[in-house]
């Protein structure tokens, strides 16, 4: 039997590990990227408690832009410490062969095994066959991708649009916005529609609103707002969808995905009726004169557990093709 493939997910928070062998995914082990001073060390820590052979590739998706050719890439993680390094893992590990994507880059290439199982939709829209399909994720940042589909050759285009700068729609947003840039100086995408961007909206919102804000983490602030006792609380989640509802149009454009976009990450799929009720969709599609083209656009939420093990295993079909 030949030999197993490890596969990796890494976040600023958790690192997820798993091997692939057979076309078959084994089981996700969640390790926590603290309690490690460094990629390998928990990479050790999986393999001597999960692995029965020695793995000769691996395939692993990281939070953090992608340096280097493929086979000698190389990734500092946006919201950790952790250097994550082809040349390095394969040297520890005797790999023959290490590939390191964009963590939403394995998000992306999830699109084509998703099943509707695995998705909810918000609003209208109808997905245009062979076309671009736009990723977001909220979660400990903002990925942002897209699958570009193919018969043959089907590709994944991955940016770092979540450090985008983040555009106010009008006076409120506009002074939320001027509120953070005295705070951080640059308020990128990811400064608003991630974790801490929730925590950032409930503050900014309490200061511009004249609203007792008393210091509350995204947990606290998302479970107050779905039970709707917390007046700030709910307006902090309000304002997190329309703004989200306003970034993903801009997405759909700028991708031309007429496939549809979706949201994936930790902090989405915990209020899709929330979401569903709020001015998200209303705001998706408020693009004036191509309203009509972003309203046949579906938006739609992934509640697979783990879909960047679902992409990791397609990249890996793929490059063991040979494509």
């Amino acid at each position: 039997m030949a030999a197993p493939t490890l596969l990796a997910d890494i976040g600023g928070t958790n690192a997820r590990f798993a091997l692939a062998q057979g076309g078959r995914l084994g089981p996700i082990v969640h390790l926590a990227v603290a309690d490690f001073p460094e990629p390998a060390a928990a990479i050790r820590t999986f393999l001597s408690e999960h692995a029965r052979a020695r793995p000769k590739m691996a395939v692993l998706a990281v939070a953090g832009p992608v340096e280097g050719p493929p086979g000698s890439e190389r990734v500092h993680l946006t919201n950790g410490t952790w250097v994550v390094s082809a040349a390095a893992l394969r040297t520890a590990f005797g790999l023959r062969m290490v590939r390191i994507v964009n963590d939403f880059a394995a998000i992306a290439w999830a699109v084509p095994r998703l099943a509707p199982r695995h998705l909810i939709t918000i609003g209208a829209g109808r997905a245009v066959r062979r076309a671009p399909v736009a990723v977001l994720g909220p979660g400990t940042g903002l990925g942002m991708a897209a699958y570009l589909p193919d018969p043959r050759h089907p590709a994944v285009l991955v940016t770092e649009g979540g450090h985008a700068t983040m555009p106010a729609v009008d006076e409120r947003e506009a002074r939320l916005i001027a509120h953070l840039r005295a705070e951080v100086g640059h308020v990128s995408i990811e400064r608003v529609l991630s974790g801490g961007g929730i925590e950032h909206l409930y503050g900014a919102i309490g200061a511009v609103e004249g609203l007792s804000a008393p210091v509350r983490d995204v947990a606290t602030i998302t479970g107050h707002a779905l039970a709707g006792d917390c007046a700030l609380c709910v307006r902090t989640l309000e304002t997190f969808c329309a703004m989200l509802g306003t970034v993903a149009g801009n997405v759909a454009l700028t991708y031309g995905a007429r496939g549809g976009v979706l949201f994936a990450g930790g902090i989405v799929p915990r209020f899709v009726d929330f979401l569903a009720r709020s001015a998200f969709r209303s705001r998706f599609e408020a693009k004036g004169r191509m309203s009509a083209y972003v309203r046949a656009i579906p938006t739609r939420v992934v509640i697979h557990p783990d879909p960047a093990f679902l992409g990791l295993m397609e990249l890996l079909r793929h490059l063991s093709s040979g494509r």
